[in-house]
């Protein structure tokens, strides 16, 4: 087992990862900027070290600052938590090369999924369902391009190769308008990604998102944790998550699980992962894998009861998973508000002082956070602040500890988005389940 591990990133998930390892008795070292001297993982922590100033090129993204508090602590390991490098193949590649155990996936995973072209020919080959499109990079022939597009069918999307998080896409409704889009997209795709690659996808118009979560170690086994419905979203930008999906069968559950984990068996993949799909008209249509832990990881946690930050360590470790797919157990309901230093309204960041941190409880209830009172949220980072999850035994137990969970939450001197959380879990399209991606949007007017 490791016996000492970097934590590589900052916020409530440093303090998640920090909790596990206490748990298994690993010693932490904390690595933070000189803004962060005061988060809460980094009181905790058995060691501490400053790795440079506020902006996160010069610290959480600062690849050998990481690796030299990795040598003069002697750790063992690097967890990379999620953002900052946890995708960053070159930095997996860099910390193993250097004698420590990354605890992720493999650099080769990395590369292989991080690029969408390669992924989606990986995942067809493995049997998983993908969305009909261009089956590689586009071409510089508009005739080409153009018979491609008509094939498929309008409207399509053209995406860029190494894009993510909502940046390098162009829908586009007319043949007249394609040929433009794929140029636009392959110069925005060059500017953003260093990589001007573009493909062509069947653009879905009410899909939902719904994504498997997976655990594979180094043995050659592999399993999946069920599916979780990531629809509710913003700008690309999931704002609410639940476990399981509501309407999804134990059939389609086992048919797509089953198919993830033959992709992980099949590309040798290590370590926690996340393979994404769209899903409309009871069809799923694989759409990218996070080589990385997730953001809403708890509430998968929260309905099969197991740990995956724990098993990414003992996989980290070499150990073999202990868990078989026959004994993942889907128990009750789980939901996840996001919860950001922002104004409800205009959705601008809110740094600034903490006055005062009331945490909700109560039975099913979890928060994770890094914040108290007294701490001043730094403007130099992501605005998520923490996660607030509520299971129960049914969706509707889990929605009603939710709402009773927002009402008691208090975190003043800042603004939060908790008044739209409440507010999203009074409209009847999300009381009923199934709103697709574009729902929250709408209903708020940006679209």
């Amino acid at each position: 087992m490791l016996d000492k591990i970097v934590i590589a990133n900052r916020g409530e998930i440093a303090l998640r990862i920090l909790r596990a390892c206490r748990e298994m008795g690993i010693k932490t070292v904390a690595v933070h900027s000189t803004a962060d001297n005061n988060l809460k993982h980094v009181l905790l922590a058995d060691e501490t070290v400053c790795i440079g100033p506020p902006p996160s090129t010069e610290s959480y993204l600062n690849m050998p600052a990481i690796i030299s508090a990795a040598e003069v602590t002697d750790a063992t390991g690097i967890h990379p938590g999620y953002g900052f490098l946890s995708e960053n193949a070159d930095f997996a590649e860099r910390v193993e090369s250097s004698g420590f155990t990354f605890i992720g996936p493999r650099a080769d995973s990395i590369r292989l999924m991080g690029d969408k072209v390669s992924a989606i020919a990986a995942m067809k080959k493995a049997g998983v369902p993908c969305v009909p499109g261009s089956d590689g990079p586009l071409g510089d022939d508009p005739d080409e391009n153009m018979r491609l597009a008509r094939d498929i069918g309008y409207p399509i999307i053209i995406k860029a190769s190494g894009g993510g998080g909502g940046r390098g896409m162009r829908v586009v409704h007319a043949e007249a308008s394609l040929t433009a889009a794929i140029t636009v997209t392959k110069a925005e795709a060059r500017a953003a990604f260093g990589n001007d690659v573009v493909y062509m996808e069947k653009f879905l118009e009410t899909p939902r998102h719904v994504e498997f979560q997976v655990l594979a170690d180094t043995h050659g086994n592999a399993i999946h944790l069920g599916e979780r419905d990531c629809s509710m979203q913003r700008r690309h930008q999931k704002v609410i998550e639940e476990a399981p999906a509501p309407g999804i069968t134990e059939a389609q559950r086992n048919r797509i699980g089953e198919r993830c984990v033959r992709a992980c068996e099949e590309i040798g993949y290590r370590s926690a992962g996340t393979f994404e799909f769209l899903y409309e008209d009871d069809e799923f249509y694989f759409i990218e894998m996070n080589t990385r832990l997730q953001v809403e990881h708890p509430v998968t946690e929260m309905i099969t009861g197991i740990d995956i930050v724990r098993e990414q360590l003992r996989i980290a470790s070499g150990e073999e998973l202990l868990i078989s797919q026959e004994d993942v157990r889907i128990q009750g309901h789980a939901i996840e508000c996001r919860i950001n230093a922002e104004d409800p309204n205009s959705f601008m960041p809110s740094p600034g002082l903490v006055t005062l941190w009331h945490s909700p409880g109560g039975p099913g209830v979890r928060v994770e956070s890094h914040i108290y009172s007294g701490y001043k949220v730094p403007p130099y980072y992501d605005s998520m602040i923490g996660k607030l999850i509520a299971h129960g035994a049914d969706r509707d137990a889990a929605f009603a500890r939710m709402k009773s969970a927002l009402s008691e939450i208090v975190i003043e001197g800042i603004k939060t988005n908790v008044p739209l959380h409440q507010e999203i879990f009074q409209h009847a399209a999300f009381q009923a389940g199934g709103t697709d991606i574009h729902y929250l949007e709408k209903r708020l007017g940006l679209v």
